[in-house]
């Protein structure tokens, strides 16, 4: 059974550009080198609930195989402006999640020349909770 993934963008006339704004487009999450055979795994979906402005780490890249599709779901379910998760991938910062913010990024489980480990870190010791999940192969 085919997992698919979704967005959909939409802004009226002037917000954003001069035109009324509506992108949509979907795909099902496949295995590496594949366009049929679904992804087979997931963590589950789970939350962690902060409460230091410490790093934690989500998923450690050792625990998976290397170089596949794997899928990273994460979503800030704070609705308090300024709490957001700096969200790392391999010690590199990829952006942060803000109060509602989520995202869907793919994520390799590298190992062979760097710790590619997902780690968040919370704005602030204020207890905060991220929901996340991984699917992956």
């Amino acid at each position: 059974m085919a997992i698919t993934a979704g967005i959909t963008l939409t802004s009226a006339a002037g917000d954003l550009v001069t035109d009324a704004l509506v992108l949509s487009t979907s795909t099902n999450l496949t295995k590496a080198g594949s366009n049929t055979n679904a992804l087979t795994q997931t963590s589950g979906l789970a939350r962690k609930t902060t409460t230091s402005a410490s790093e934690y780490t989500l998923f450690a890249a050792a625990d998976y195989t290397d170089d596949l599709a794997h899928k990273l779901y994460l979503k800030n379910i704070e609705t308090t402006a300024g709490l957001y998760f700096e969200v790392q991938v391999a010690g590199a910062v990829v952006g942060r999640l803000h109060a509602g913010d989520w995202a869907l990024i793919p994520w390799s489980a590298d190992t062979t020349g760097t710790n590619c480990d997902v780690d968040i870190t919370p704005s602030t010791s204020a207890s905060h909770t991220l929901e996340y999940a991984l699917f992956y192969e």
